[in-house]
């Protein structure tokens, strides 16, 4: 199957930098509203299944205008959550952001033990994401759109993706908006790998502007990260 991961759209806790995780969260700013409404056309050449979104308003609101424009109904699974900032909720300083930030790299090269401050394992949030992942590829062989958060899926894609290669600038960014897409069948347990990354689009959506206020969660190499998925 393949799997299109989008970003939300930008929201008022993007522009602030806030580690913003809790739900419902946010709604969408005007950009993200008009980054939500790009999405349909930047995905005109794709034939798309089955639309999920997590169960954060911004989610909702950014796969509206696809979900109309394609006569799909979203469904809501909270698996596809952005991965809990736990003991650092609503955060901006940057020894904050940066133990978030350094977690995720920790999961990243294997230490899937290691916990968010407060909240989940890198275990955990494998095994959410991929029971979604499963459920999606037991109804749907094509093609299956999900709407999720910055962090999650920056982490699941390569911690997945069998060619991610940090090196490589193009997967430096995941702005608002921004798509993955991926190729492969859900596996079993949580050893990296069994998808390969087809496409890193980074950039909003449409070519709208907002990189430079997308959140915390757009970039995570910050401090290297591993040169390729051979290093996970």
């Amino acid at each position: 199957m393949r799997l299109i991961l989008i970003r939300h759209g930008q929201t008022p806790s993007n522009i602030h930098n806030l580690l913003d995780t809790s739900v419902p969260g946010p709604g969408l700013t005007e950009l993200g509203q008009a980054q939500a409404a790009a999405v349909p056309a930047a995905l005109a050449g794709e034939e798309i299944d089955a639309l999920y979104v997590s169960n954060l308003t911004r989610t909702a609101l950014t796969a509206a205008p696809l979900a109309e424009a394609r006569g799909l109904a979203p469904l809501v699974r909270e698996g596809l959550r952005e991965i809990s900032a736990g003991e650092l909720e609503m955060k901006a300083d940057t020894a904050s952001i940066m133990a978030y930030l350094e977690t995720v790299k920790a999961w990243l090269t294997g230490n899937l033990s290691a916990r968010m401050p407060g909240a989940d394992t890198g275990h955990d949030i494998v095994e959410r994401f991929d029971a979604v992942v499963r459920e999606a590829a037991g109804k749907h062989a094509g093609t299956v759109a999900m709407v999720s958060h910055g962090a999650m899926i920056r982490f699941w894609a390569a911690y997945r993706g069998i060619n991610m290669d940090w090196s490589n600038e193009k997967y430096h960014d995941l702005s608002n908006t921004g798509i993955v897409t991926m190729a492969g069948e859900p596996v079993d347990g949580t050893a990296p790998g069994g998808w390969t990354i087809e496409d890193w689009h980074g950039a909003p959506a449409g070519g709208l502007p907002g990189l430079d206020l997308d959140g915390p969660t757009a970039e995570l190499t910050s401090g290297g990260m591993p040169a390729n998925h051979d290093q996970i």
